[in-house]
């Protein structure tokens, strides 16, 4: 997602204007865990403490859209105060605990990704 300059940073929709926002949607949490868990991001997230200060509220939110739905910031923004709201639930969650999508079989129960969280 970028800005209509073709900036992605320059999307600020916080009042804390040092807050940037990245948005990415994925075919399936399999493809995301790899991709977080098992590339070269990993490394990148591991030294995030070099380049970021430390936020003490959720600042990362997963949750299913529809196949073909691409999500705005705005929705974006509703998801991550759900979180921070209510914790993780079936609409808002996290890598460390996530929740089938809504056309999953009843036997499909909430999981987590049993990876170590580079980002930890």
């Amino acid at each position: 997602m970028a800005a209509a300059e073709g900036n992605a940073t320059a999307i600020r929709p916080f009042e804390n204007e040092n807050l940037l926002i990245n948005m990415s949607v994925w075919q399936d949490a399999d493809s995301l865990r790899k991709f977080v868990y098992r590339s070269a991001h990993a490394d990148i997230l591991r030294r995030r403490r070099e380049w970021f200060e430390k936020i003490n509220e959720a600042i990362l939110v997963l949750w299913w859209v529809p196949r073909g739905h691409r999500p705005s910031v705005e929705e974006a923004i509703v998801r991550l105060e759900l979180l921070r709201r209510k914790g993780p639930h079936p609409e808002a969650f996290t890598f460390r605990e996530t929740y089938p999508p809504p056309d999953a079989p009843a036997t499909e129960q909430p999981g987590g990704f049993e990876d170590e969280c580079p980002a930890t």
